[in-house]
């Protein structure tokens, strides 16, 4: 090995510069993103370190996690030294970090403002790309009991079964209710449609006497609340 290409691997480096002893003894918040996916993939190729190849990778993905979890196999692989089994690595760390975010009701599930809505559905919808309309359902604690995907694709008030929703309400003992869609675009105002499936289910609720507290449309990095701006 020639002192060029040493110099490019990790394990020439010093200690306290290389990914696993720096977590190990400095604690996983003290990595680099990078550093972090230089873990998961272990080396880099001839040219450069793990660390360099994962930072041309976040590079790439405007050094957004949310973005690069959007990658493919495909797109990962076309980044010289990750092979198959580097790429799937990437891919399935992305995907329990999402999962992560979505897992624990138990912090979030008592809703005090729109921002707990979106804390609790970003995860969800927050970065796909097609709609997704959810329901969640409150006891008389404004605490999360169930929630749902009622619909996928283009939402119009025509989608929903008004009945289905509130017999599925009813059966939870459900005393209200949050409504939260995604806008993929990133565009937060709400369309007509989003307008009028809200004011739909809100009357089906009332001669129910479950009330729709929230709509919130989620996007990537933000959200609107129908309540925030008095549209509901």
């Amino acid at each position: 090995m020639t002192s060029s290409s040493k110099s490019f691997s990790i394990k020439y480096w010093s200690e306290d510069d290389r990914p696993r002893e720096k977590l190990i003894h400095k604690g996983k918040s003290s990595l680099s993103d990078a550093e972090l996916l230089a873990i998961l993939i272990g080396s880099g190729n001839r040219e450069e370190s793990a660390v360099e190849l994962c930072k041309k990778i976040l590079h790439a993905s405007e050094n957004s996690l949310h973005k690069l979890a959007k990658f493919n196999l495909k797109q990962l692989q076309e980044f010289k030294g990750i092979g198959e089994a580097k790429a799937i690595s990437i891919m399935a760390a992305l995907e329990l970090g999402k999962r992560r975010g979505a897992e624990p009701l138990e912090e979030f599930d008592k809703i005090t403002s729109s921002k707990d809505v979106f804390r609790i559905m970003h995860p969800y919808i927050g970065d796909l790309d097609h709609e997704q309309f959810w329901i969640l359902m409150l006891n008389n604690s404004n605490k999360v009991i169930f929630k749902f995907s009622l619909s996928k694709g283009g939402i119009t008030a025509t989608m929903v079964d008004t009945r289905l929703l509130y017999k599925s309400a009813l059966a939870q003992g459900a005393t209200a209710l949050i409504l939260a869609h995604n806008h993929p675009s990133g565009t937060l105002q709400p369309s007509q449609a989003d307008k009028t499936i809200t004011q739909k289910i809100k009357n089906a609720g009332e001669l129910l006497d479950i009330k729709v507290l929230d709509h919130i449309i989620v996007t990537e990095k933000t959200y609107f609340s129908f309540a925030d701006e008095s549209l509901l």
